[in-house]
C-alpha cells in the first residue's frame, strides 16, 4: 500500500468478481455471466401489522419465510397475469 495511492486492486479478472455474499459484481453482471435467479433486487415494503400477521401465519402454514411467501405470491400473480384468458 502506498500512502499516496491507497491499496492496490489485487482482485482476479473482473468477470469472476463476487461480493461478500458470493454474488457477481461489476463486469460479471454486465457481461451476462450472472445467473438471473440468484441476482435479486432488494426493496423496502411497508405493511400494516394486521397484514404482516396474516402473511406470517400463511407463510408458516406453507413452511416458508415471510419473505419467501411474499415472493411466491408476487411470482404467482405475475404468472397468472401473463396467462392468456
Amino acid at each position: 500500500m502506498n500512502k499516496m495511492t491507497g491499496p492496490t486492486d489485487k482482485r482476479p479478472d473482473k468477470d469472476t468478481t463476487v461480493d461478500g455474499d458470493g454474488k457477481p459484481t461489476g463486469d460479471a453482471m454486465a457481461t451476462g455471466n450472472a445467473k438471473p435467479d440468484k441476482d435479486k433486487k432488494q426493496m423496502l415494503l411497508r405493511l400494516s401489522p394486521t397484514l404482516w400477521r396474516e402473511l406470517a401465519a400463511w407463510a408458516e402454514d406453507d413452511f416458508r419465510s415471510i419473505n419467501g411467501q411474499i415472493e411466491y405470491l408476487l411470482t404467482e400473480a405475475v404468472r397468472r397475469r401473463k396467462k392468456p384468458v
